[in-house]
């Protein structure tokens, strides 16, 4: 299975449990339904049951670590303040910080890169840069972050 892909589908199910109060498996259940049927994300998953169990981990660790994600973020949002952001963006967010601090399986670049992507796919015109910004002054400081 392709990370972006997992990715993907893990922004849009943090984005459904925060906007709709949903379990972490209501939303990648919602999310890969809609795949599967609809389709309008243009999402295009071959094996749903591997899917599911990689986006559940990365959900359920996003979402498990939230509070001290967002004490992260908040330390490298200037002017901004974690719940002030858009949803998209925070997800998207959320999903790096949790990858470069709390994996090692991933180099943090690539994390950053594909935060972009999802930024831009997802966010508005401005949120690739954004996201850009943030993340690359949190990765200057990645293995401070990473020892606390």
């Amino acid at each position: 299975m392709k990370r972006r892909l997992a990715r993907e589908i893990t922004v849009q199910s943090l984005y459904q449990m925060e906007m709709n109060g949903v379990s972490a498996e209501e939303a990648v259940s919602m999310v890969l339904t809609e795949a599967k049927e609809e389709n309008e994300t243009e999402i295009e998953v071959r094996n749903v049951q591997e899917t599911s169990v990689h986006v559940l981990a990365l959900v359920h660790g996003v979402w498990n670590n939230k509070e001290r994600i967002d004490q992260l973020l908040s330390e490298f949002l200037k002017g901004w303040q974690v719940d002030r952001l858009s949803r998209v963006d925070r997800q998207i967010l959320r999903l790096a910080c949790y990858e470069m601090v709390f994996k090692d399986d991933v180099p943090p670049k690539v994390v950053i890169n594909e935060a972009i992507e999802l930024a831009k796919h997802f966010g508005t015109d401005d949120s690739g840069k954004f996201v850009n910004g943030v993340l690359g002054k949190m990765m200057k400081e990645l293995d401070k972050l990473k020892s606390n």
